[in-house]
């Protein structure tokens, strides 16, 4: 029996393999001996590793190799392991059946380092938490902020708590749909993405709520009609990407990666199903284009400007993925933008 080592080398900057002579670790292999499985061999970056599993079963999943790894390498849980079949190629999903895969007796991986990660829920939950509270300490006005004649006072103007109504809905909301409604196909994700996200939604969040905030403001240029109109368009998106939400959430069972082609139902809010891939970031950002015109402030405009921009990007990409993976999709649609985007 052969004697498989275990041997760090820092020197080498590429991914290596872990590979073997051994053809008795092999299915099929000619020693002529009988084995249980198939001898999966991992590669790994900036580190050369020589490992052998001598005991994996054909039928194995990814998600069980990475599992077998973690033994030997308990740095490195499931969450943090990339596995592929080729360096630059794409990570392979934990449901990916080893026999499946375009390998023959001996399955080469090679394994990539993601970095620390954390759950989805805790970093929605994080950069929700943070603007809903930064609003409000410049809605009360505390110490610090505006100058001490005008701590904890409060604006004459009807628009400003309406704002603050509408920015605490939001946020609120998104809350609890992170609790209650969202289910991730992916469980984590790197924990550097929790520095970026809070940057983005804190940052956002005090600027639009200084100037909304501020002893000095002044209403929109139309008025009440402007605060009006501007009012139902937010309810209305709000309403909408509630909707979406519950639709997406009903097309994937609990505890499953199912995917599927989301169509509209009975409630009118869905039938944008009709047009667009990702109806919920059309709906997002028609949510800010209200509340931009409703407080006519530069921040709004500039935040549902950059979050549009992003939403973009994130739709066209589920757009590729939906076409890709399903051929009877529908046609028409575009990915964020009827007709047009």
């Amino acid at each position: 029996m052969k004697h498989y080592e275990q041997r760090d080398d820092s020197s080498r900057n590429q991914s290596s393999l872990w590979h073997s002579s051994d053809s008795s670790l092999l299915k099929g292999g000619d020693s002529g001996r009988k084995d249980k499985g198939e001898a999966v061999f991992l590669g790994q970056e900036l580190t050369s590793l020589r490992l052998c599993f001598p005991q994996v079963e054909p039928h194995a999943t990814i998600a069980e190799i990475k599992n077998l790894f973690t033994k030997t390498h308990p740095q490195w849980y499931p969450a943090r392991q990339s596995l592929r079949l080729d360096p630059k190629g794409k990570s392979l999903k934990d449901e990916d059946v080893l026999q499946k895969l375009p390998v023959g007796t001996t399955a080469t991986l090679y394994f990539r380092d993601l970095g620390a990660q954390i759950s989805w829920v805790t970093v929605f939950l994080t950069e929700y938490a943070g603007p809903l509270f930064i609003y409000l300490l410049f809605y009360f006005r505390v110490p610090f902020i505006y100058g001490h004649k005008y701590d904890f006072t409060s604006s004459r103007h009807t628009v400003v708590h309406l704002a603050c109504i509408c920015h605490s809905f939001h946020y609120i909301k998104r809350l609890l749909e992170t609790l209650f409604v969202h289910r991730f196909s992916h469980g984590t994700m790197p924990l550097r993405n929790i520095f970026k996200n809070c940057t983005y939604y804190w940052g956002f969040a005090a600027w639009m709520a200084y100037y909304i905030n501020h002893p000095l403001y002044t209403p929109p240029t139309y008025g009440a009609q402007q605060v009006k109109l501007a009012l139902a368009i937010f309810v209305i998106c709000q309403l909408g990407n509630f909707s979406i939400h519950m639709a997406l959430r009903d097309l994937r069972p609990a505890g499953s990666k199912t995917r599927k082609i989301p169509y509209p139902t009975k409630n009118p809010f869905t039938w944008l199903f009709l047009l667009v891939s990702c109806p919920n970031y059309t709906y997002e950002v028609g949510s800010w284009i209200g509340f931009a015109i409703m407080t006519q402030c530069l921040p709004v405009a500039l935040f549902s400007l950059v979050g549009f921009t992003q939403m973009t990007i994130w739709a066209k990409g589920k757009h590729r993925s939906y076409l890709k993976e399903f051929r009877d999709y529908p046609p028409l649609r575009m990915p964020i933008i009827p007709f047009l985007l």
